[in-house]
C-alpha cells in the first residue's frame, strides 16, 4: 500500500497513530485499540524505504548515526504527522501521529481558569512533562494561542518537532524548530 495512502486511510477513520514494523501489517490506533490496516506483512525493506522515504538528508544523516529521529511531515490536503523513526531488532521501523491543525482553545481542553494566567506570564519559564499523547503539545498549542488572541507582542518557541502552525495576531510567533532552525535547544535559548 501507498505511504500517502495510509495517512489518508488514518484521516479518515480518524485514528491518533500509524505504526510501521517488519512482520507485521501496517496498524492504526483508533479510539484506543490498534489494528491492521489490511493482511499484508510489511517486509524489512518495505519497512526501510517507508521510513527513509519520509526523511530529508539532514534526517537520514541523524538516523543513520543515532538510529532514530523525530520530525514532523505534512501531507499536502491531508494533513499534519509527527514522526518517530528508530531502530529495534537491528531493523527500522516508525510510528506517526497525527497533528490536528486547529488549535483547540483553552476552554474545549477544560483547562483550569488558572492556566489563562500562566500563558499571560511575561517572564519564567513554563515547565509542562507527562506521557506521551497526554495533551502537552496540544495545551501549550492552546496557551500559545490564548496569549496571541488577548496581548500583543513576541512569541518565540523552540520545539523538537514543530506540531501546530501558529498564525501571526496580536501577537509575533517566532517558531524554531531544532534541527532545522538551531542546533539545539541551549543554543536558541542562549540566542533568544
Amino acid at each position: 500500500m501507498e505511504f500517502s495512502a495510509l495517512l489518508k486511510i488514518m484521516v479518515q477513520k480518524g485514528a491518533s497513530d500509524l505504526f510501521i514494523t517488519a512482520g507485521v501489517p501496517p496498524s492504526m490506533k483508533i479510539n484506543g485499540r490498534i489494528g491492521p490496516v489490511d493482511e499484508v506483512a510489511l517486509t524489512t525493506e518495505q519497512v526501510q524505504d517507508l521510513v527513509v522515504s519520509t526523511m530529508d538528508k539532514r534526517q537520514r544523516d541523524e538516523f543513520d548515526k543515532s538510529h532514530e529521529c523525530q520530525f514532523a511531515i505534512s501531507a499536502p490536503g491531508v494533513g499534519r504527522f509527527r514522526v518517530s523513526a528508530f531502530m529495534q531488532r537491528n531493523n527500522a521501523g516508525m510510528v506517526l501521529r497525527r497533528i490536528e491543525t486547529r488549535i483547540p482553545t483553552l476552554e474545549e481542553l477544560h483547562l483550569p481558569p488558572s492556566v489563562k494566567t500562566l500563558a499571560m506570564t511575561k517572564r519564567g519559564m513554563v515547565i509542562f512533562v507527562g506521557a506521551t499523547g497526554t495533551g502537552k503539545s496540544t495545551s501549550l498549542a492552546a496557551m500559545i494561542g490564548y496569549r496571541n488572541q488577548n496581548s500583543s507582542g513576541h512569541i518565540i518557541s523552540i520545539e523538537d518537532p514543530i506540531e501546530f502552525m501558529h498564525q501571526h495576531s496580536g501577537c509575533i510567533i517566532t517558531q524554531r524548530e531544532v534541527g532545522v532552525d538551531t542546533d539545539s535547544f541551549d543554543i536558541a535559548l542562549k540566542n533568544t
